[in-house]
């Protein structure tokens, strides 16, 4: 029925109800055990998210003029490919209750599908999130000193990751998907078995400076900011922020194979490019700028300079001859990694 075009406009234009409680009904049925079983549950949950998120985008403008319904869906959903929702949209065409202009084409904000489960229980800010390769598993880390990993299709929490003692800056899933590599302000890494959240290997000398001279820990001292896994699952590239460097560490051996040297502020991110062969840091507000290293000799290849702002987030692509940064800038850059320049910026985002 919630994929009927006659149901949902008898619904709104039903007095006593409306486009408020028909969204409200589409909850209901997201969260109904009577179709969990059948097969094409996961086809026909879609289908009821893009309907509910087209009446979501369009549920001002439908309670102003409930004429609009019709021409809303349409202009929403026309280049959706599944065949239920044309269906649908092919009786909306049909509509003839008033004069009213037909869409031809998607011509209004394209639904999607909004929030669809809220994960709750960490007590303080979450830093970072990750997703196993199977899409089953998300591992939040957060300020609270804790990860979590969370049911991805259920939004339960599976495990509370325990042991480190200082926040949880960033985490990365190991290449079998049943690990994963925490970093830390207190300085260590930690690999954690997902199915079991148990601890499997503490890397508790990471973090300690090569430079004796410095303080260990400090009262500005964050320890261990960022930090990235190579693709074999090997070694782990990781930045430290008293000394502004970063290490490539042997996991399997707890070793240390390279300092690489050469920033000049805090690494915020770290990218590794598919082959294993480069990283990509991404530095705070005084620098501004990416790095690219070789990770075999440890050199700086470039510098992509351009944002006007700390770099929070740096992503590879995955045939690795790009790069996309994220700043407090407002701006996501696109880097070419074969020549260090700069393709494209994107703008358009408000904070």
């Amino acid at each position: 029925m919630l994929t009927n075009f006659d149901f949902i406009e008898a619904k709104v234009l039903e007095p006593d109800l409306g486009a408020q409680p028909l969204i409200e009904d589409y909850e209901l049925a997201f969260n109904s055990e009577h179709f969990k079983d059948d097969e094409n549950f996961k086809d026909y949950q879609n289908n009821l998210r893009a309907i509910q998120s087209a009446l979501q985008r369009s549920v001002q403008t439908i309670i102003q003029d409930k004429t609009q319904l019709a021409g809303q869906l349409i202009g929403r959903l026309l280049s959706s490919e599944s065949s239920t929702i044309q269906k649908m949209l092919e009786q909306a065409q049909h509509w003839k209750a008033t004069d009213w202009l037909c869409p031809m084409t998607p011509s209004l904000t394209i639904a999607d599908n909004l929030e669809i489960k809220t994960l709750k229980g960490h007590r303080e800010k979450i830093n970072l999130v990750a997703i196993t390769p199977d899409e089953k598993l998300v591992i939040s880390a957060s300020n609270d000193h804790t990860l979590k990993v969370w049911d991805l299709d259920s939004g339960t929490e599976l495990f509370t990751l325990i042991g480190h003692t200082n926040r949880v800056n960033s985490v990365a899933i190991m290449p079998d998907g049943q690990q994963a590599l925490s970093a830390s302000s207190d300085g260590t890494l930690k690999i954690w078995d997902l199915k079991q959240g148990k601890l499997l290997q503490d890397l508790d000398s990471v973090g300690i400076p090569t430079d004796k001279t410095l303080s260990w820990p400090g009262n500005l001292n964050e320890g261990i900011t960022a930090a990235a896994v190579t693709p074999d699952g090997t070694k782990a590239i990781c930045a430290l922020s008293e000394e502004k460097t970063l290490k490539i560490w042997d996991i399997e051996r707890n070793r240390e194979l390279h300092i690489i040297k050469g920033n000049t502020d805090w690494t915020n991110a770290i990218a590794v490019t598919p082959d294993g062969k480069r990283a990509i840091s991404a530095a705070d507000s005084f620098e501004k700028t990416l790095k690219v290293w070789d990770l075999e000799s440890g050199q700086e290849l470039f510098t992509l300079s351009g944002h006007k702002a700390a770099i929070w987030s740096v992503a590879v692509t995955p045939d690795g001859k790009k790069a996309i940064s994220a700043s407090d800038d407002k701006n996501l850059k696109v880097w070419d990694l074969e020549n260090g320049e700069a393709l494209y910026t994107l703008s358009g985002h408000e904070g």
